[in-house]
C-alpha cells in the first residue's frame, strides 16, 4: 500500500516536470497497475482491489490539494489535467444550479457510456487503459474540488462536501469492476490460474454501487448543489 501512495504521488511530480497532461493519467496508472497485476497473480483479489482504492483515494487527495494550490498547470501555463472543461462545468452548476449534473437525462446516458467504455477497456487491456481512464475521471473531479475550494469562504468543507457521495460511491463501483475484469487478460498472459466466475460477486457489488450512483445523484445533486454554493459563499 505504502508503494502505491508513494508512486501515485511521485507520478505527479514527474507529470508536472514533464509537463504533457496526456502522460499524467498514465504515470499515474503505472505503479499501482503493477501492484495490482502482482496480487492478481498471487490470487489476492482483496488485496488487488484494497490497493486500487488506496490510489483513488491518493489521486483524490492529491489532484485536489495541487489545484486548491494553484499547482494543477504545466510550467507553461496550459492545464496539467486533461478535459478542464469538466471544472468550469461543475463550478457553473455550482453557482447557477444548472448544468448535466442536475439532469439526469444528460448524466445517466453519460454514466453508461463510461461503464461501458471502462469495462470493455478492464477486459480488453488487462486494465492497462482502463486505469488511466480511471485517474482521468479522479483528476478532473480533483480539480473541480479543489478549484471551488480556492475561490470558497470555507475550504476545507467546499472540499468535503464537493467530493459528492454519489460520486465516492461511483468511484468504489469502478474499483471493484476494474479490478476483476483485469485478471481476465492478466491471467492468460502472466499464466496464473484465474476464475471471473468465483469472484463474481465483486462484478455484482460493484455494478449495484454504479446504480447507487444514479440514484444519490439524480435525488440528491439539486440541494447538494445549493448547499455548495452556501458554504462557498457565492
Amino acid at each position: 500500500m505504502t508503494l502505491a501512495v508513494a508512486g501515485t504521488l511521485a507520478s505527479y511530480a514527474i507529470g508536472w516536470l514533464i509537463g504533457l497532461p496526456a502522460l499524467v493519467p498514465f504515470l499515474n496508472a503505472a505503479v499501482p497497475w503493477w501492484l495490482m497485476a502482482k496480487s492478481l497473480r498471487l490470487g489476492l483479489v482483496r488485496r488487488a482491489i484494497g490497493i486500487m482504492l488506496v490510489w483513488a483515494l491518493t489521486m483524490a487527495v492529491a489532484a485536489t490539494s495541487m489545484a486548491a494550490l494553484g499547482w494543477s498547470r504545466t510550467r507553461s501555463g496550459g492545464d496539467l489535467f486533461l478535459r478542464s472543461e469538466y471544472r468550469d462545468q461543475m463550478i457553473e452548476w455550482v453557482r447557477t444550479g444548472i448544468g448535466p449534473e442536475s439532469q439526469p437525462g444528460v448524466f445517466i446516458p453519460r454514466h453508461l457510456a463510461y461503464a461501458g467504455v471502462f469495462t470493455a477497456a478492464a477486459l480488453a487491456t488487462g486494465g492497462a487503459l482502463a486505469m488511466p481512464m480511471g485517474a482521468v475521471l479522479m483528476n478532473e473531479m480533483g480539480e473541480y474540488v479543489g478549484s471551488m475550494a480556492r475561490q470558497s469562504a470555507h475550504p476545507a468543507t467546499s472540499v468535503m462536501l464537493g467530493w459528492h457521495p454519489w460520486a465516492i460511491v461511483r468511484v468504489v463501483g469502478f474499483v471493484m469492476i476494474g479490478v476483476v475484469l483485469s485478471g481476465v487478460l492478466l491471467s492468460r498472459v502472466l499464466k496464473f490460474p484465474y476464475s471471473i466466475v468465483r469472484h463474481r460477486r465483486f462484478l455484482f457489488v460493484g455494478a449495484g454501487l454504479l446504480a447507487l450512483d444514479i440514484a444519490l445523484k439524480a435525488v440528491l445533486a439539486p440541494s447538494w448543489g445549493a448547499i455548495l454554493k452556501g458554504v462557498a459563499g457565492w
